[in-house]
């Protein structure tokens, strides 16, 4: 694969080398990836809507272009301040945030605006959560407009004493998940939907390389876990239809979209990754996407033959440590990081048989393991089409903001 690769290198090089400051870390979104992956999803999603997971993008062009595609309906929002600052300024009139938040100041601001509060959907998973935004409201003397609410259900497999999945919601058991429910609205609250997401099916590599029968061995828990999940969620559909209509079932991500919109509870699909392709979405059975995000550091330093050394690159990324959470040199090929040193945060040593023909001052391009963390490294991103630069964006980082 090293000329595809190289072509690679030569082809975002160029580009960026036509910018008036191109200063490095080079953050560079693919543009004709980035479109060509999306319509993926969408015919992967079959018709089902897709809800963005904004915490895989980061970057507000690229989340308002992802919006702008018929069948990418709201956001699926990690950070309750990220989703006001989305709605407020227009980016979109739907975001359900993923994840409980405990932050006070947020919900009270979320309490005092009708507007926010008729675009924005929390996320709980027990009485505790429902007490902390009763106890925000009643601090900022908030009127009693109903918040709208949802219901996180672990959607893990359990077999025997074993649980594969996520370590999310402590809500498994229907009647568990119909209290909860009944006590939402018992506080005058809309139960305005249910999120299942199954992680242990679309966050986990199933075809990996020298690794056949692991991953032999997923997809077979996989396939288990689809299948109770698929028997979960009919138990649990029925039981909330005796109390309140939902307005959404929300289940999946990029990895598992076939299987997700497959159930006929699920009602939307998260998805995000798939857009910007991070190494870890690089072998999967059901969907091969395009690499879309890469990230470009200088040479700084030949400390013998065969060596090159790039100026900073550890941009790990978040999970378990291991080698598949080290950003991958990816352009030219032939490059690879060496076993003591890795990615370093100031300085990164670079060996394979690419490296004898860098030079000083050369870019060495980069691919991240996750999909949004990279733009925690940046403030400015550059959109690539074709062969050109053809506009530069700022990440959330680049607007002040630390989500």
């Amino acid at each position: 694969m090293r000329p595809s690769h190289d072509r690679l290198a030569q082809r975002l090089s160029r580009a960026v080398g036509r910018l008036e400051d191109p200063a490095a870390p080079l953050v560079v979104v693919d543009l004709d990836a980035f479109d060509a992956n999306l319509a993926d999803m969408l015919r992967r999603a079959g018709g089902t809507p897709i809800r963005l997971a904004s915490k895989s993008v980061r970057i507000p062009a690229l989340i308002r272009r992802a919006l702008d595609s018929p069948g990418v309906d709201g956001i699926l929002s990690y950070n309750l301040r990220e989703a006001l600052w989305l709605v407020r300024e227009g980016i979109t009139d739907d975001a359900v945030l993923a994840y409980p938040t405990v932050d006070s100041v947020a919900m009270r601001d979320l309490s005092t605006d009708a507007q926010a509060q008729a675009r924005i959907t929390l996320m709980i998973d027990c009485v505790a959560h429902l007490d902390l935004i009763d106890t925000a409201r009643t601090v900022a003397g908030a009127p009693t407009a109903p918040l709208r609410i949802a219901i996180d259900v672990d959607a893990g497999l359990r077999w025997r004493t074993t649980h594969v999945g996520p370590k999310r919601s402590p809500l498994f058991d229907a009647r568990d998940i119909l209290d909860l429910a009944r006590e939402v609205l018992a506080r005058g609250m809309v139960l305005d939907g249910v999120m299942t997401y199954e992680g242990q099916v679309a966050g986990v590599p199933d075809e990996v390389p020298g690794q056949r029968a692991k991953s032999f061995v997923v997809r077979r828990l996989k396939r288990a876990s689809i299948n109770q999940l698929a028997h979960r969620r009919a138990l649990i559909a029925n039981a909330l239809a005796e109390v309140a209509p939902l307005r959404f079932w929300n289940g999946g991500g990029s990895g598992s979209i076939e299987s997700t919109v497959a159930d006929p509870v699920v009602t939307e699909v998260a998805a995000g990754s798939g857009l910007l392709v991070p190494t870890l979405f690089d072998h999967y059975q059901s969907f091969r996407p395009r690499p879309a995000a890469y990230f470009g550091v200088r040479v700084v330093r030949r400390p013998g033959t065969g060596v090159a050394t790039v100026a900073g690159g550890g941009f790990i990324a978040s999970g378990p440590s291991g080698k598949d959470r080290a950003p991958a040199p990816w352009a030219p090929g032939g490059l690879r990081l060496t076993g003591l040193e890795g990615a370093g945060e100031v300085q990164t040593p670079l060996v394979g048989p690419g490296a004898a023909s860098l030079r000083m001052g050369d870019l060495v391009w980069f691919r991240h393991a996750k999909a949004g963390e990279l733009a925690e490294h940046t403030n400015q991103v550059h959109l690539l089409r074709g062969d050109d630069i053809i506009d530069t964006v700022s990440s959330y980082r680049g607007l002040g903001h630390a989500w």
